[in-house]
């Protein structure tokens, strides 16, 4: 994942699930979207949890972006290669109503620092009531289903 994240060349695409390709952004796109912060925790399936500020862009004004004004179910994808352990959890899917809503994003920042690679640099799902778990890290694109 590390030269993937970190490569200059990085880019989220956004496609239709019959893979129309509908868009890609460079991290200074997405920084040149209007961001939002909201304060979200995260809960993790072996019983911990913690709040944070995330920062990012919202998923529905990614959608927008991209021509699609009404909610949508959506994938997310990781980097992570198919064959990394833990893929099972390369891919997070967000329904209609939570696509829509205003704590869904993707985010770039917690608790006012970039993200650090081990919290899914450059970018990661975060959506208000999911488990940790689906919080998907190192985003390569979004598939709108």
């Amino acid at each position: 994942v590390r030269s993937r994240a970190e490569s200059p060349d990085y880019r989220l695409g956004v496609e239709m699930a019959d893979g129309t390709q509908l868009a890609s952004f460079s991290l200074t796109d997405l920084r040149a979207m209007e961001q939002h912060e909201h304060e979200i925790p995260i809960a993790c399936v072996e019983g911990w949890s913690a709040n944070a500020t995330w920062r990012g862009v919202r998923l529905r004004d990614l959608l927008a972006a991209v021509g699609i004004d009404e909610p949508r179910e959506v994938d997310v994808v990781s980097l992570q290669e198919e064959s990394a352990p833990g893929r099972r959890y390369g891919t997070s899917t967000v329904s209609k109503d939570l696509s829509k809503q205003d704590q869904t994003l993707l985010a770039m920042n917690v608790n006012g620092e970039p993200l650090h690679l081990d919290h899914g640099f450059p970018l990661r799902l975060i959506a208000p009531a999911r488990p940790g778990v689906n919080q998907t890290k190192w985003l390569s694109k979004v598939v709108v289903r």
